[in-house]
C-alpha cells in the first residue's frame, strides 16, 4: 500500500485525530481533500500541507454532502472520521444530543458513502476507511447515543466487507480507544491508555498500509474491551 500520487477525501479533518491524520498522510505523499463544517480551520490546515484543498461540508445535511462529493471529483479513497460525543447516562437523557451523535457518527457516513461507493464499484477500485470506536463493541455506562452510533458503524463496515470483497474495493475499520481531544475533555473519569492525536493517527496510517480489515488500538486496552463481549451479562453489568 502506497499513498504516493493517490487522492483521499478525509471527512472530519479540522481538529484532533483528523487533523493529525491529514498531516501524516500528506507526509506519505497523499493528495488530500479535507472536509468538516469549520471552513476557517480547514483553510488553516490546508496552508500547512503540500498538496491539499478544503471542501467545507455538513455531514448531517444530505444536500451539503451531495454538493461536496461533486466538488471533490475523482478519488482513490475516503476516510470517514467525523464524530460527535457527549457523555450521557440514561437518567440524564437529552434527545437532541443523542440524535446529533447518531447523525454525525453513523448517518453522516451513510450519506458520504452513498455518494462515493457506487463510483468505486463501477471503476473496480477504491479504498474506504471508517473510524469507529472501541465503545461500539458493548453497551457501556454514560454512552447513550455515542456507543450505539459507533456499534452501527462497526456493523456497517462488516456488511460492506462482505458485500465488496470481490469488487476491487477495500473496506477497513479502525477502532481507537481514548484520544486526547476537545471531545474527551468532557469526560470526568480516568481514561486508560489515553493517546495523543499524533499517536492515534500513526495507528490509522499503519492500518491503512496493511491488509487487515479491522484494527483495534491501543493494546492491551483494546483486548480488554473486546473481551467484555464474551462475558455473561450478569457479570458485565456488575462491572459498570
Amino acid at each position: 500500500m502506497t499513498f504516493q500520487g493517490k487522492t483521499y477525501w478525509l471527512v472530519g479533518a479540522s481538529e484532533g485525530l483528523g487533523r493529525a491524520l491529514a498531516r501524516q498522510l500528506a507526509q506519505e505523499g497523499a493528495t488530500l481533500v479535507v472536509s468538516s463544517r469549520n471552513a476557517a480551520r480547514l483553510e488553516a490546515l490546508v496552508a500547512e500541507l503540500p498538496n491539499a484543498r478544503a471542501v467545507a461540508m455538513d455531514v448531517t445535511d444530505s444536500d451539503s454532502v451531495r454538493r461536496s462529493a461533486e466538488a471533490v471529483g475523482p478519488l482513490d479513497g475516503v476516510i470517514y472520521n467525523a464524530g460527535a460525543y457527549d457523555p450521557m447516562r440514561t437518567g440524564d437523557w437529552n434527545t437532541d444530543q443523542a440524535l446529533n451523535m447518531c447523525d454525525v457518527n453513523y448517518l453522516g457516513a451513510l450519506r458520504m458513502l452513498g455518494e462515493v461507493v457506487p463510483g468505486f464499484v463501477k471503476q473496480g477500485s477504491g479504498d474506504i476507511t471508517l473510524v469507529g470506536s472501541l465503545a461500539g463493541y458493548r453497551g457501556l455506562p454514560a454512552a447513550v447515543g455515542y456507543g450505539a452510533s459507533k456499534a452501527a458503524l462497526i456493523s456497517l463496515a462488516e456488511t460492506m466487507r462482505y458485500d465488496l470483497k470481490r469488487s476491487g474495493v477495500t473496506v477497513r475499520l479502525v477502532n481507537p480507544g481514548f484520544i486526547r481531544t476537545r471531545l474527551t475533555e468532557k469526560n470526568t473519569f480516568r481514561m486508560p491508555m489515553l493517546m495523543s492525536p499524533d499517536q492515534a493517527a500513526g495507528h490509522v496510517v499503519r492500518a491503512m498500509k496493511s491488509r487487515r480489515f479491522r484494527t483495534d488500538f491501543p493494546a492491551p486496552f483494546s483486548w480488554i474491551i473486546r473481551g467484555l463481549q464474551f462475558l455473561p451479562d450478569f457479570v458485565a453489568f456488575r462491572l459498570g
